[in-house]
């Protein structure tokens, strides 16, 4: 039974990485938190389960956007988009690379995927990511942290915080 103030997201992650309790995604669940606005256009990718799209809808993104390479994952997700009642007009799932094809600007854009992907990702975002948008990149492991904050900064983002679940 959830708790006061507590919102309920109901996944199936079948073949799909997320079910909301891996620390990375705790991680980037506890910013969506923080950082969603109402209206906001928010993008995942890699979206795996669709639990950020979800969680994103929840707290009170008006778009939706979610991509993944897998065809399974793009599956699962639009599932569990529907298992969660959520407005088909609000979102949308789809295969792909990365950004390619993918129009902005996005408010707020996780990346809860591999270190090599996300350096990939950083080269890609600019003009997708709105100006004064939010970034989240997770999954990343420790010792590759200060790779990703130096290219992040080579790009000419603003790093805000840096986190590890023990941290937060």
């Amino acid at each position: 039974e959830p708790g006061p103030g507590e919102t309920v997201i109901e996944i199936d992650p079948g073949m799909a990485f997320g079910t909301g309790t891996h620390p990375t995604t705790v991680l980037c669940l506890r910013l969506l938190e923080a950082l969603i606005t109402p209206g906001a256009a928010f993008l995942d990718v890699g979206t795996g389960s669709g639990i950020l799209m979800i969680a994103a809808a929840k707290l009170g993104a008006g778009k939706l956007r979610g991509v993944d390479n897998d065809p399974v994952a793009v599956a699962v997700a639009e599932k569990n988009l529907q298992l969660n009642k959520l407005a088909p007009a609000t979102y949308r799932v789809s295969r792909g690379d990365l950004l390619n094809g993918i129009v902005g600007p996005y408010d707020l854009l996780t990346a809860n995927i591999l270190l090599p992907v996300i350096l990939e990702l950083l080269e890609r975002v600019e003009g997708v990511l709105a100006p004064n948008g939010v970034l989240i990149c997770s999954g990343i492991l420790a010792q590759n942290r200060d790779q990703v904050v130096a290219r992040v900064e080579e790009k000419g983002l603003l790093v805000e915080a840096v986190l590890t679940d023990q941290a937060w």
